[in-house]
């Protein structure tokens, strides 16, 4: 978390009211109306409705966001009744009609998050105030999330989390007006784990490289809890920069360390040049402790895995989503972005698709958008049809709960997509916890 996340605090917010009634006195749009039992922040009164997709454009997470932003596209051109309709056809229940949201067409404006939390801030900030924008969605770092997340819980708005892992997302920095799609640091643990176990024994001796903020945080303690419950040993703990590039400096001391797992909790270009590295280095073809030392990547996606090319060759992971799934969902969603885009979508893709017909879904549930209403409709709702199985938007943290893949890299993939096998699908019930062991509040609807 850079020094500007943990200064966003009661000033910056203050600021944020101040500057949107400022805007209102003036009469320029979008105004912010009284708060009664009626009017809301950017309701919309004529033909449309705008919705906010802030998505990393630049960055180490731009390959992520750009596959996000073709599917915040798509998923405006099948509420609009345009396409084959995807998941509109497969989501159930549903109350989406195919003509745009409560009979107003879907319009949508962009920003790029720079994979920084005052960039991504300050874009969300723009699509509300200047452009009016109703709903902001969103990724990839966690980081940018959560702040993006708190400034739509001050503005009135409702933020529909894209690609964001840390458990402090719905943990304790979730807010009333945040929801979650994506699985968390927390059920990546206590889904690789077991199977890690399994594979390579529960005498092992693991080395962290982290991304130096709260998603790296959050996963290195989730899958470090996770291992040493099953016998493994922790050697070391190492921070590293979000961006770095050159990991070789952070590399190297692994070979004397004694360990003979290295887990990476790093993502996007970070997790594809640190593991590149590490096997450029000779990690996977060395012997310590009489056992075959091995490369861990917690969470990544088929995006990663075509930039980190015959690295990630039997290294297993975790992900909350994959195109090779064959049910009738995630066929629907494949067959309509690959139509369009001429491959197949990622799991970031994918969470932003199914966030944008979630929220579409919720309004036309609650006959409204006003924020209240959407989510009230959104707490505890239970759907299917969406790529993962059966899944429940958790009323107490608004994290939704479904099963989880365990993945490894396909060591003969058939094509230059297809580099991720299932090696397990792990039940809800191995990965659900208490939402109380995270901490934090969701407070109240600001409407």
């Amino acid at each position: 978390m850079s020094d500007d996340d943990k200064k966003f605090g009661t000033l910056s917010r203050r600021g944020f009211l101040k500057a949107s009634i400022a805007t209102a006195a003036v009469g320029a749009a979008p105004t912010i109306l009284i708060r009664n039992a009626h009017a809301f922040v950017n309701e919309p009164k004529g033909a449309t409705v705008t919705l906010g997709f802030n998505v990393p454009q630049t960055g180490a997470y731009a390959d992520e966001g750009a596959d996000e932003l073709r599917a915040f596209k798509l998923a405006v051109k099948h509420l609009n009744g345009e396409g084959d309709g995807g998941m509109l056809n497969t989501m159930k229940p549903s109350s989406l009609k195919g003509n745009g949201i409560l009979g107003k067409k879907v319009a949508y404006v962009t920003g790029d998050t720079q994979t920084k939390s005052d960039a991504a801030r300050a874009s969300a900030k723009r699509m509300i105030e200047k452009d009016g924008a109703l709903m902001i969605s969103g990724g990839s770092s966690s980081g940018v999330a959560i702040a993006v997340q708190s400034l739509c819980q001050e503005a009135g708005v409702i933020f529909m989390a894209g690609l964001t892992h840390s458990n402090d997302t719905t943990g304790k920095d979730k807010r009333k007006h945040g929801f979650r799609h994506f699985f968390n640091a927390y059920m990546s643990g206590q889904a690789l784990a077991p199977v890690l176990a399994e594979e390579y024994g529960k005498d092992r001796k693991a080395y962290h490289l982290t991304a130096d903020y709260t998603w790296g945080w959050t996963q290195e303690e989730s899958i470090k809890n996770a291992t040493e419950a099953l016998g493994w040993k922790t050697v070391a703990t190492v921070r590293t920069p979000l961006g770095a590039g050159d990991f070789s400096q952070y590399i190297t001391p692994v070979l004397n360390s004694g360990a003979d797992v290295l887990i990476l909790n790093h993502y996007g270009k970070d997790m594809v040049n640190s593991l590149t590295q590490a096997v450029q280095f000779g990690l996977r073809d060395k012997m310590v402790n009489g056992k075959q030392f091995q490369i861990v990547v917690p969470l990544f996606s088929r995006l990663m895995a075509q930039g980190a090319g015959d690295a990630i060759k039997g290294i297993y992971g975790s992900t909350n989503w994959n195109w090779s799934l064959t049910d009738e969902g995630s066929k629907a969603f494949v067959a309509s972005f690959g139509k369009e885009y001429g491959f197949p979508p990622s799991q970031a893709a994918h969470t932003c698709y199914v966030q944008t017909l979630l929220y579409a879904n919720a309004c036309e549930m609650a006959g409204t958008f006003n924020p209240c209403g959407v989510i009230e409709a959104l707490e505890g709702f239970k759907f299917d049809g969406m790529g993962n199985g059966p899944t429940e938007y958790r009323a107490a943290d608004h994290q939704c709960f479904k099963d989880v893949l365990v993945v490894r890299g396909k060591e003969k993939p058939s094509s230059q997509f297809d580099l991720l096998e299932v090696a397990k699908v792990v039940p809800r019930s191995q990965v659900e916890y208490d939402p109380s062991i995270f901490g934090g509040e969701l407070g109240q609807c600001n409407a």
